[in-house]
C-alpha cells in the first residue's frame, strides 16, 4: 500500500489507523460519526444489491479496522437483510485490540429499521455475542433471540439525529461507524450528523441502476476536504471529513 497524500510514501492498513483517535472529537449532543463504503467507478454502492462486491480484501481490512476503533457500528435494516451480518468484530485478535485500547470486545451494533423488519436468524441475533439495539417506529415485539437485543421506539419515523443522542447520552457512545445503506448514509449527511467518511474506490464498473453513495440526497452541494489518500493494486482509499460552514 502506498500514501498518496499527505506525505508520499510505503504503509499499510494497519500503520494508518493505529494513529486514528476519534473518541475526544465526541460532541456534547451526539458521538464522532464515521461511516466507511465502497464504490465503483460509475458511483455505485451495490453491485446485484450488495456492497460486499465491490471491494477487495484490503478493503475488508480497512472495514474491519475500522470497527476496532468505534464504540458502535450503525446498519440499516436493508443492509442488515442484504448482508446478513454476524458478529460484528470476528476475531478475537481484534477484540483482543480493542479491550486494549479501552474499549469493549464487542461494538454495540445499531440498527435503524422503521418496520421492525429484520432477519432475526442472521449471525448477529444468533450467535449470543455483544449486544444489538435497534431504534424502530414500529410498535411489534422482538423475538427472544440469543444476542440481548435492546429496542428504542420512535412515533411515525426513527429520528436520527434523536436516535444519536440517545446512544451519546443514554449508552455513553463517543465514535459511531456507520455502514450503510446508502438511504441512511444519506439521511445523515443531508440532517449534517456525518463527520467524516471513509471511501474506497473500486476500479470497477458495475453498471445498471443500483443505488450510489449518498441515494435520495438532495442536490446541495456538500464540500468535504481530503485528510489523507492511500493506493493498492488499483483501489484508490480516501478519508474526507466534512466541512462546517463558519458559526
Amino acid at each position: 500500500m502506498r500514501r498518496l497524500l499527505p506525505d508520499p510514501g510505503p504503509t499499510s492498513v494497519e500503520q494508518q489507523l493505529d494513529g486514528l483517535e476519534l473518541a475526544s472529537r465526541a460532541h456534547d449532543d451526539r458521538p464522532y460519526v464515521i461511516t466507511n463504503f465502497a464504490v465503483t467507478l460509475d458511483g455505485r454502492a451495490t453491485i446485484q444489491g450488495r456492497s460486499g462486491a465491490i471491494g477487495s480484501d484490503t478493503d475488508t481490512q480497512m472495514l474491519v479496522g475500522l470497527r476496532t476503533k468505534v464504540d458502535a457500528v450503525l446498519i440499516g435494516a436493508g443492509t442488515l437483510r442484504a448482508e446478513r451480518y454476524g458478529r460484528v468484530v470476528p476475531d478475537p485478535d481484534q477484540r483482543a485490540r480493542r479491550e486494549g485500547d479501552g474499549l469493549s470486545q464487542d461494538p454495540l451494533a445499531v440498527v435503524v429499521s422503521g418496520r421492525l423488519d429484520v432477519p432475526w436468524d442472521a449471525g448477529l441475533f444468533t450467535d449470543g455475542a455483544g449486544e444489538v439495539l435497534i431504534f424502530t417506529a414500529s410498535e411489534t415485539e422482538a423475538p427472544k433471540t440469543r444476542t440481548p437485543v435492546t429496542v428504542v421506539r420512535h412515533e411515525d419515523r426513527v429520528e436520527l439525529a434523536a436516535a444519536l443522542n440517545h446512544l451519546r447520552t443514554e449508552r455513553g457512545v463517543r465514535t459511531l461507524l456507520c455502514e450503510g445503506g446508502p438511504i441512511l448514509h444519506a439521511q445523515l449527511i443531508e440532517a449534517g450528523l456525518v463527520d467524516e467518511l471513509f471511501v474506497t474506490h473500486a476500479p470497477k464498473l458495475a453498471g445498471g441502476e443500483g443505488p450510489g453513495l449518498v441515494t435520495g440526497l438532495p442536490a446541495l452541494e456538500r464540500p468535504l476536504e481530503l485528510a489523507w489518500l492511500l493506493e493498492h493494486d488499483g483501489e484508490l482509499f480516501g478519508r474526507y471529513r466534512t466541512v462546517r460552514p463558519p458559526e
